[in-house]
């Protein structure tokens, strides 16, 4: 029989046990070391950038790229179009931006496909499994800026293009076809005027997110920002200039040092820099920015991601070199193309840590983070001059 000391001796064991295993625990999660496996899918140059989607309905992520879709998980290769052959440090390509979906509901996932700004938006409309180059459709005649959005501007679930047109001088925004069958991508006008800033051809910056707290999306460049109506539809949104970013990639908005003001991310398409915004509003309510460095350590950052990497909650940023963006007149064009995801530590002064995913591919205008093997873990994927890459991450 155990005594009343020896029960309560070994009480106190089995609690500093289990209090132990506890921190144990919560240590392995708090130091998980996040590895990614790198799969190459081609070296060849073949577009800037990426999306994915189930292109042939087996139940797999596939990755589209330019002229090409690759199968998983063996990453065959299929042409979508009839491929250009491009050559790293002397031209670029037809397909700057890649994304993805079903534009005309028919239960297949298509191609939108963005060519040089100013030039042409497109999409191609999946075969179904038939041979055969996919049926190519117009979008936009003229669509301008460095970085467009594929975001949902109005709410009804279904993703649409943000830009700007440089021939008219517009803001705009193209709404993806509605009804089924339907090809057709509806204009809407934001802003237009021959000094309208955001409108220039190579705008570098955009950005699609709550900056005044009203509950409405706006939309921002680098010099200021569109104050989202109650119906998107609407023409003519009131503009604020200000200055908010260098020369910039994708823009983010989220309240990073938790003052209730929401605050900008921004990342530098041509020079070194990756920033955070703190807004400031003055005693008359104006808004104001104060910029700080997060990492000036590479150059050409003119993709950026927002997403939780690691699983903590806290949404990481996702960049890297868009390897010789400028066929190597950019600084530092010719160090080796990085790949990083920095992750976010919140707080009054939020903190950033660096984490290297790869030094020989960097990211292209646009990357995609999404679990693609079913693993529950958020993966890699980009697409730039360096060729087409796929980094699963590992258990």
């Amino acid at each position: 029989m155990i005594s009343y000391f020896n029960r309560a001796v070994l009480t106190v064991l089995v609690m500093i046990l289990v209090i132990t295993g506890c921190f144990a625990q919560s240590g392995s999660k708090e130091n998980k070391q996040v590895r990614f496996n790198k799969q190459t899918l081609t070296t060849d140059f073949v577009s800037e950038g990426v999306a994915i989607g189930d292109v042939n309905r087996d139940g797999k992520t596939d990755v589209i790229a330019g002229a090409f879709w690759f199968e998983a998980p063996h990453w065959k290769k299929h042409e979508i179009a009839q491929p250009e052959k491009y050559v790293v440090g002397v031209g670029y390509s037809n397909s700057f931006l890649n994304f993805s979906m079903d534009v005309n509901q028919d239960g297949w996932i298509d191609q939108v496909r963005i060519d040089w700004p100013g030039k042409a938006a497109v999409w191609h409309e999946n075969p179904k499994n038939k041979p055969g180059h996919w049926k190519l459709h117009p979008i936009h005649a003229n669509l301008g800026n460095e970085a467009p959005l594929f975001v949902d501007i109005n709410g009804d679930g279904r993703k649409d293009i943000l830009g700007n047109d440089p021939e008219k001088k517009q803001i705009i925004w193209l709404q993806s076809p509605q009804l089924k069958g339907d090809t057709e991508w509806k204009l809407h006008v934001i802003a237009q005027g021959d000094d309208m800033p955001g409108t220039h051809v190579y705008t570098h910056g955009l950005g699609f997110s709550d900056i005044n707290g009203d509950g409405r999306k706006d939309v921002l460049i680098s010099k200021g920002w569109w104050e989202g109506p109650a119906d998107p539809n609407q023409s003519n949104w009131i503009f604020h200039p200000i200055d908010i970013s260098q020369d910039c990639a994708q823009m983010y908005v989220m309240d990073l040092n938790k003052d209730g003001l929401a605050d900008v991310i921004s990342s530098s398409a041509h020079q070194y820099g990756i920033w955070w915004h703190e807004q400031q509003k003055n005693a008359e309510g104006n808004i104001g920015f104060r910029h700080h460095l997060i990492d000036s350590s590479f150059s050409q950052s003119h993709s950026l991601l927002l997403t939780d990497i690691n699983g903590d909650g806290h949404p990481d940023l996702i960049t890297g070199k868009r390897y010789f963006a400028h066929n190597g007149g950019d600084p530092g064009a010719h160090d080796p193309a990085f790949l990083y995801w920095f992750e976010y530590k919140p707080g009054k002064t939020p903190q950033w840590v660096k984490h290297e995913v790869d030094n020989n591919s960097g990211s292209g205008l646009n990357l995609v983070v999404e679990d693609i093997n079913d693993d529950k873990l958020p993966d890699i994927i980009v697409s730039n001059k360096k060729g087409v890459y796929v980094f699963l991450q590992k258990k």
